[in-house]
């Protein structure tokens, strides 16, 4: 059986080694490299890494119609799509005899789209999980093969929900995709009246709004980790972990400087961890030896 895998960040990577392991033809796709970092040199993405790693062959066509052309050169049996990064036409998912599946990390119909696992933390959801579904046209809209369950623990961010749902998420596939190969699975269609949606991330979403609640804040901060800012005496700092409190005062007022605790909309937060104007990440004690506050200082601005 020849396998397609598509597939771009680092969230793949673990479906692809796991694929490896029991798959023995498998070709990749993943996005075209760019340019990363503060020199901005052109990067391979993780799926790239990886699949040369384990000595397979990768593609990385940038057009709509070089991709389809491509698929029907490879001539699949099957496609297997975890975080590719684009839509795929008709004209691709007629290919594969036995479809498309797709690991997309979210309970669907909820969170559907981009950024799952950012909008499921910045929403302060309690559990999320993983689908295995089969690929339609539409967004994140075809019928459930197999789903997952995950508890959210409080002290997760983006990148420790990640890490996990992408673990677990490569074994959920790999044993779903042999059962529906030998015909044991019979998909179930999602309740598209249920349906919520998980957009892009905006460039403006990563500065805090001290406005919002306390619990909004701390939803942000765990959901955009590490990226999350906010002004502090006229320097834009990442602010990296926080907690929410009850507490009274103008938004964005430091009302305990001491603990650097930070007036909200609604309650307050105990900013925990940053990232210094110097890049290194402090604890919110060293970071006052630095840059002490007073209280009524104002931040985010």
């Amino acid at each position: 059986m020849k396998l397609l895998f598509m597939g771009t960040p680092v969230f793949a990577v673990p479906s692809l080694e796991a694929l490896a392991k029991e798959f023995k033809n498998i070709v990749v796709i993943s996005q075209p490299d760019k340019p990363a970092g503060r020199g901005q040199k052109i990067k391979p993405t993780p799926v790239k890494e990886k699949a040369l790693d384990l000595g397979l062959e990768v593609f990385q066509p940038e057009k709509k119609k070089d991709l389809e052309n491509l698929v029907e050169s490879l001539s699949p049996d099957i496609i297997v799509v975890v975080a590719y990064g684009k839509i795929l036409t008709k004209r691709i998912l007629d290919v594969p005899k036995f479809g498309t599946l797709n690991l997309h990390a979210s309970l669907l119909p909820k969170y559907r789209g981009p950024a799952p696992i950012q909008r499921v933390l910045m929403a302060g959801e309690k559990i999320t999980g993983n689908t295995v579904m089969l690929v339609n046209e539409e967004m994140d809209a075809g019928d459930i093969l197999a789903q997952e369950v995950e508890p959210i623990h409080e002290e997760d961010n983006f990148y420790t929900l990640s890490e996990r749902l992408a673990r677990k998420g490569s074994n959920l596939l790999v044993r779903t995709l042999k059962d529906w190969i030998e015909g044991k699975i019979t998909p179930k269609a999602q309740n598209h009246r249920e349906a919520t949606y998980a957009p892009y991330i905006l460039k403006e979403e990563y500065r805090i709004c001290w406005k919002a609640s306390a619990l909004s804040v701390e939803g942000r901060v765990r959901g955009l980790f590490p990226n999350a800012y906010t002004f502090i005496k006229g320097k834009r700092v990442k602010i990296l972990k926080v907690k929410a409190l009850k507490g009274e005062g103008v938004p964005g007022e430091v009302i305990d400087p001491q603990n650097f605790i930070v007036a909200c909309g609604d309650g307050a937060v105990k900013v925990e961890e940053l990232v210094s104007p110097k890049g290194k990440k402090v604890s919110a004690k060293e970071f006052l030896k630095g840059y002490p506050l007073r209280k009524g200082d104002r931040v985010g601005e």
